[in-house]
């Protein structure tokens, strides 16, 4: 089981940049493929990327692709996201999970047992 807790969200202009962190609990994180999925304001959670265990290989929703980064480091026990180039529409919760590795399932929500507790991402225009 792993725990998590992310942070760096905050209210930011159009075309600015931020990074969030997920901060994990555990010595398992390695082994878990992680993500991030976001949920705006009357809107389900949506896949944003994702990156795999051991590999890192890194999947994207068309929506960031080309402005958001994925990354980890296991020695740290730690998932960012960097977000370039931000537009009102990513304002939203953001979310890290930690579930399978699966090329196939990844943007789906239900391959994640382990969610944190969100952090607010707000972009203003």
């Amino acid at each position: 089981q792993v725990q998590m807790v992310e942070s760096g969200g905050g209210l930011v202009q159009a075309g600015d940049s931020l990074r969030l962190s997920c901060a994990a609990s555990g010595r398992t994180f390695s082994t878990y493929a992680m993500a991030w999925f976001r949920q705006a304001p009357g809107k389900e959670r949506e896949f944003v990327a994702t990156i795999s265990a051991i590999a890192g290989n890194t999947y994207y929703a068309d929506s960031v692709k080309g402005r958001f980064t994925i990354s980890r480091d296991n020695g740290k026990n730690t998932l960012y996201l960097q977000m370039n180039s931000l537009k009102p529409e990513d304002t939203a919760v953001y979310y890290c999970a930690a579930g399978r590795n699966s090329a196939t399932y990844y943007y789906r929500d239900d391959n994640y047992p382990y969610w944190g507790q969100g952090t607010q991402v707000t972009v203003s225009s």
